[in-house]
């Protein structure tokens, strides 16, 4: 299980406001870092129009290569760290370009850089 890879996971159980049920979701932590059997992952959910403006959410199309069946969206703001026992299968791999958005929507989320490429892009469409 490596960065970038896409994967069905069961997240259940889940309290409250959790992503619920088994989906696809993108590895994201370093394939260099971690003692413990977990990865951080990112949920995968259906793609909605309206996430064009919402700065945590990047639009993946589905390809051969990710293994998904329709456009969805990663939800960098439900970020998990999982134990890899949760891994259903995999489907694929999202590109090298998607996996950059997906990673500046993490820094958006945990405010780790002060203005990102896909800040500055959604500013200027304003």
């Amino acid at each position: 299980m490596l960065r970038g890879e896409v994967l069905l996971l069961n997240l259940n159980p889940t309290i409250g406001a959790e992503i619920r049920k088994t989906r696809s979701v993108i590895i994201v932590n370093d394939d260099e870092i971690g003692a413990l059997p977990l990865k951080v992952v990112v949920p995968v959910t259906n793609w909605k129009e309206r996430f064009e403006e919402v700065l945590w959410m990047t639009k993946i199309d589905p390809n051969d290569e990710n293994g998904l069946t329709k456009t969805s969206a990663a939800d960098a703001f439900q970020v998990h760290s999982v134990s890899q026992e949760r891994f259903v299968r995999k489907f694929g791999k999202v590109s090298y370009e998607q996996l950059g958005e997906t990673s500046e929507a993490l820094a958006i989320v945990l405010k780790i850089a002060s203005l990102c490429p896909r800040q500055l892009w959604l500013k200027s469409r304003n």
